[in-house]
């Protein structure tokens, strides 16, 4: 049996992991949209700018158009920017998302911590 932090690693080397000065880019071009899937205890901390709290635990139900939870500012085709605390959570959300049909997701790798380090601005 593997460890959620090997598994953790193996989903990285699958994905899209983004740097915060990417992330800062691709927000600032319009052309995506970020998603923070922590709990809502952890805002409390301090949030991105701009970004749509989904916590980690309904984002499916929040990506499926079928669903009653449905957030219409999902969208498959879209580009869709995930972000959790520390980069564990939003990778594995990002494999999640690519399941339902989304086929343009990255993760901003180490999360808000990294966002932080990296004196990004904070609300």
């Amino acid at each position: 049996m593997n460890t959620v932090a090997e598994w953790v690693k193996q989903v990285k080397a699958e994905i899209e992991n983004l740097t915060p000065d990417q992330v800062e880019q691709e927000l600032a071009s319009g052309q995506a949209i970020l998603i923070d899937v922590r709990d809502a205890e952890e805002r409390v901390a301090g949030t991105i700018a701009g970004a749509l709290h989904i916590s980690r635990g309904t984002l499916e139900f929040a990506a499926d158009p079928s669903s009653p939870m449905y957030k219409s500012e999902l969208q498959p085709n879209s580009r869709t920017i995930l972000h959790c605390a520390g980069g564990g959570r939003s990778a594995l959300a990002v494999k999640t998302l690519q399941a339902l049909g989304y086929r343009n997701v990255a993760h901003l790798d180490g999360g808000f911590k990294a966002w932080v380090e990296a004196n990004k601005p904070v609300l």
